[in-house]
């Protein structure tokens, strides 16, 4: 079994579990996974915490795909953060799941202040039958990690995000009811419902695609304020999705975001900006076109 949050499955982590899967044969075991939701440093330092890359349900899916066959969430907590390494090693691993060979990375540290580290999990493992292996760090020049896909986003360079990732970065969300701006100016959006604590790509508009019953479509996305008609506006997701036709509120959309178009701006008159739509979505419908049909079966 690996032991991470595994948040955004990143190049990195799917090199991890590549590894996780052949020690699984070499063990006769199945490939197994334990993560945490939410996430340690959401609830250790709340206000220093990193945003994530993917939902708790993204990485379960992710990690499906990438052939892990079972997977223990353990909702992390300020009881379960006061557990000492020893503790942690002989009620999980040992007790629950009973672990023959467990896969980490080299700086992992858990338990109680961080007592916990490969040392001693090596030497629980003597002690109550179990081996340790370390995975190696992963990059191209760069380590892969979800650090620098956060700092890419931050920048607004979907492009290396998607370049850490291996796939375009998603976001998933319920659509909910807005003020129907866009459509006022016809370009209907869905509102993507997201919570504070999802990372986002730098505001501005992107091209994209959105996921709607299973069929990805093209699409324009906006992040960002609406400058053009609010002071302080709230910070938005707005989706056009490009020909469909229907009712997306209460829907549960995936959000693929392909290339950034533009900064947010404001213009002289309503007519500008309509302009502006209208090239932004013939850009959108552009890049989704010569989108590889590989790039898009990463997304699932």
């Amino acid at each position: 079994m690996a032991i991470g949050v595994f948040d955004g499955l990143h190049r990195g982590h799917q090199a991890v579990i590549s590894q996780l899967r052949e020690l699984a044969r070499e063990y006769r075991a199945a490939p197994s996974v334990v993560t945490f939701d939410p996430s340690p440093a959401s609830v250790l330092a709340p206000d220093d915490a990193p945003r994530q890359i993917a939902t708790i349900d993204q990485r379960l899916c992710g990690l499906e795909a990438l052939g892990v066959q079972r997977v223990r969430v353990l909702t992390f907590s300020k009881a379960l953060s006061s557990e000492t390494a020893t503790e942690f090693i002989e009620r999980v691993l040992v007790g629950d799941l009973h672990a023959t060979c467990v896969l980490v990375g080299e700086d992992f540290h858990f338990g109680h202040n961080r007592e916990g580290t490969v040392g001693v999990l090596r030497a629980q493992g003597a002690r109550l039958g179990f081996d340790v292996v370390v995975a190696p760090t992963h990059g191209d020049g760069v380590r892969f990690s979800s650090s620098a896909v956060r700092n890419a986003l931050a920048a607004g360079d979907v492009d290396e995000a998607r370049r850490v990732l291996g796939r375009p970065f998603v976001v998933s969300g319920v659509v909910e009811h807005g003020d129907r701006r866009g459509e006022e100016l016809g370009f209907p959006t869905a509102n993507l419902g997201v919570t504070d604590e999802q990372a986002l790509p730098a505001s501005g508009v992107y091209a994209g695609a959105a996921k709607v019953s299973g069929t990805w479509w093209a699409a324009a996305i906006s992040v960002g304020t609406r400058p053009q008609f609010y002071e302080n506006g709230e910070l938005l997701v707005e989706v056009y999705v490009l020909d469909f036709e229907g009712s997306l509120y209460g829907q549960q959309l995936d959000v693929a975001f392909l290339a950034r178009l533009r900064e947010q701006s404001t213009f002289d008159s309503e007519q500008e900006l309509v302009d502006q739509i209208a090239r932004d979505v013939a850009q959108s419908r552009e890049v989704f076109t010569s989108t590889a049909p590989q790039d898009m079966k990463l997304l699932g």
